[in-house]
């Protein structure tokens, strides 16, 4: 009974998590706020109950911990040079910081979900699933990936392109070793869960497959006894025989 409630907030989620990003001035609000969508997409993967949908999910929730760390991770980066995470504080960063504009580009084109990265096979996953059993509410949610893509570049290019307008960001230094080292864990994971993602889905496809057959199995069997009640309580009373 209460499904479709879910997949309709899971939806709404999605769908307000993007449009907040949008009107962010602040860079790690806007991340935090692009998690609200993400999550959703996880909702609503989980809630369609089958084995696409199901995995998806449960993917997208690895991918997300990924993408999103790794964005935490280079807003921080920044955020020591400069004590500042407001996106207005910025541009131009690409012409002192080169290996750090790449470095960032390629965990917010994971965070899109383009594909050969780890967010797309999450996403496919669940659209495809969800699909299957909300096809209207699948439509409204996929054009939360067009409106990451918009607000994730967006903020790309108000940060790393156009002029410096701030002298203080002329003397921004680039990474250091160390904080390259940080990140080459998480991009190579999402490289390689981008580009090969079925030791992941292999793993988690038998106890996956296990919980979708439990629930669609008790949906079956609390379906006649909801009508059986149903039934009952809309019969007028018998009257007794004299």
């Amino acid at each position: 009974m209460a499904l479709p409630w879910l997949i309709g907030l899971s939806v709404v989620g999605i769908i307000y998590g993007a449009l907040v990003c949008m009107v962010q001035p602040d860079m790690k609000k806007l991340v935090a706020y692009s998690s609200v969508s993400h999550l959703g997409f996880v909702m609503l993967g989980l809630f369609a109950l089958n084995l696409q949908g199901v995995q998806g999910g449960v993917l997208q929730m690895l991918n997300h911990g990924i993408s999103t760390g790794g964005l935490f991770f280079v807003v921080g980066m920044i955020y020591e040079r400069r004590h500042t995470k407001a996106i207005a504080e910025f541009g131009g960063l690409i012409k002192v910081m080169p290996i750090y504009a790449a470095l960032f580009l390629i965990i917010v084109l994971s965070s899109i979900g383009l594909p050969s990265l780890n967010g797309f096979v999450g996403e496919y996953l669940i659209l495809v699933g969800a699909f299957q059993v909300v096809p209207v509410a699948t439509v409204i949610a996929a054009s939360a990936v067009i409106l990451a893509a918009v607000y994730l570049l967006w903020m790309y290019q108000r940060v790393f392109f156009g002029k410096i307008a701030k002298e203080v960001n002329l003397g921004l230094k680039d990474l250091r070793l160390r904080e390259v080292a940080v990140l080459a864990p998480l991009i190579a994971l999402v490289v390689w869960m981008g580009v090969y993602p079925a030791p992941f889905l292999d793993r988690m496809e038998p106890s996956v497959a296990r919980f979708v057959e439990t629930m669609n199995a008790e949906r079956t069997a609390d379906a006649p006894a909801q009508l059986y009640v149903r039934n009952v309580s809309l019969a007028p009373p018998r009257s007794e025989p004299r």
